[in-house]
Formats: structure tokens, sequence, C-alpha cells
């Protein structure tokens, strides 16, 4: 995979934005016109049509998949839009300051198109700016659609409430970078806020046992001389404790890679991943 086709930021107005920043646009940004085009983005997804979409993007709007730029040039082809997908669970969050959306999407009924995607969504004002899809299934890392969904379904993914117990951006985005720079920093381990009970859903594999001493810390690496995880891009969303950031696995196969981390009273609970390497089955 060549990490040089990889979109690192947003062209809005002729300016270029790096990702995970402020809403670039000098309109507010809206939660209702977010949710909308999220909503577009399902609707597009199961019918296999780039129509839905199209009509909350902006002109210049750009298309990610799996670290890729693709030109879509008002049709599917080439992409997983082209696959008409029934959708069994769909989660989307919101970030509020970058003005942009976290769906997380899990097609498990069709056994011979299983899968489970990651879609971070970028607006200025109230249009589509950017579409940045992880998509995995067969060959991805550790992938089960069935599984997958079986364990999401058994989680608690509801807003942090009061609104006084929720842990600000800088410190949701502190603990994304911390948990994956253990791979490349001996040090990181320590700054993650590890919690009991923490749950990682790896691909479909699952540390979760239902009991309160459940840890996310099962399997964590002990090399860290490897590569680092790059060209990271954040969604941030307060309200839901989640931070989710989308990288190049440099350790594995320099592999389009998704983690969503979800912190509760400021100690980590979820970790979801997924983790493609293309046309090739990752491994390490």
């Amino acid at each position: 995979m060549k990490t040089g086709a990889l979109v690192l930021a947003l062209v809005t107005g002729g300016h270029a934005v790096p990702l995970g920043q402020a809403n670039p646009d000098s309109s507010p940004c809206n939660q209702t016109a977010m949710a909308a085009a999220a909503d577009a983005y399902i609707a597009a997804q199961t019918a296999g049509q780039l129509a839905p979409l199209l009509a909350v993007t902006a002109a210049n709007w750009t298309y990610i998949e799996n670290n890729k730029d693709i030109s879509l040039a008002g049709s599917t082809a080439g992409s997983i839009l082209a696959k008409a997908l029934k959708v069994d669970h769909r989660r989307t969050n919101y970030d509020i300051t970058a003005c942009a959306t976290y769906t997380e999407l899990v097609s498990a009924s069709d056994p011979d198109n299983p899968y489970v995607i990651g879609t971070q969504i970028r607006h200025a004002g109230q249009q589509v700016v950017s579409v940045d899809s992880i998509v995995s299934t067969t060959g991805a890392w550790l992938f089960d659609a069935k599984k997958t969904l079986e364990h999401i379904l058994q989680e608690n993914w509801t807003t942090i409430l009061p609104a006084s117990a929720r842990d600000t951006r800088s410190v949701l985005q502190a603990a994304g970078d911390a948990y994956l720079d253990m791979w490349s920093n001996a040090t990181a381990s320590a700054a993650v806020p590890w919690g009991t009970p923490c749950t990682r859903l790896e691909g479909s594999a699952y540390t979760g046992h239902n009991r309160p001493d459940d840890s996310c810390k099962a399997g964590i690496p002990s090399n860290h001389n490897q590569a680092p995880n790059t060209h990271r891009r954040y969604v941030i969303d307060e309200t839901m404790g989640s931070v989710s950031v989308f990288c190049v696995w440099e350790h594995m196969m320099n592999a389009a890679d998704s983690h969503e981390l979800r912190l509760e009273g400021g100690k980590l609970r979820y970790v979801h991943t997924m983790t493609s390497c293309g046309s090739k089955a990752c491994k390490l």
C-alpha cells in the first residue's frame, strides 16, 4: 500500500485544513445536518448507489477508502459503495468542534458479503467535504462480522451523564494517542488510562467475559520498537466519551486501521478496532 496516496488534509474554499482540527468554514457546525449526512451515507451504502450521498456533498468532496484517495467520478465503481449492504448495526458519534462524524457499521447477514466498516465524515458548514472509510472484510485482521455484531450488541454506548462527568477533548485524544503509541514507545502504556472493567473488540476477538475484572491489557505489545502508527485522523465526541482514530498501521503491512476508544469516568471502558490489509490477508 502506498501511503503517499493518503489524503492528509481537507481542501475547503481553497484552503488546506489539517484533519482533526476545528471546522474550517465560517458557518456554525450543525449537528442536524451532520446527522442527515450520516443517514445519507447509510442510505447510499444500503442501496449501493451514490445518489443519496451526492445530495449532501460539496462539489469538491473527496472519498478515501482504506487510506487511498478514490475518485468516484459520479459513480460508486471501485469502492465499497458499489455494494448494496444490509446494515445490521450502525452507531454515529458527533464531533461538534471539528464538524465531523464517525459511523460504525456492521453487515453480517449475507455470508458472501460480510463487512465491518468505520467511516469519518467531515463537513464545511452543512456540506460534506470528505468521506473517509476503513473497510474490513474476509482476510482482515481477526475478521468475523457475526461475532463482531454479537459482541457490539452486548455493550452499552449511551450518552455520558451528567455532562460534568465527561472527559475533555484533550483527554480523549491523549488516550487514543497513548494507546497507539504503545507499539513504538515503551513508556506510552503507562499513559493509557486503563480501566476495569474494560473490553477490547479487536476484529472479532473479544477480551470481555462479562466479569468486573475484564481487562483491555491482554495482548498489549511487549515489543515497543515497532514502526509507529502514522497519518492519524480524529473524530472526538465528548458526550459519548469517544475518540475515533484512523491511521496507517505500519507494523502490520501498512494496513488501514481504525481504533475507537470510549472512556468512562476518565478510564478506558471499550476499545473497537478494525484493520484491513487490502487484497492480502493481514499478518504480523
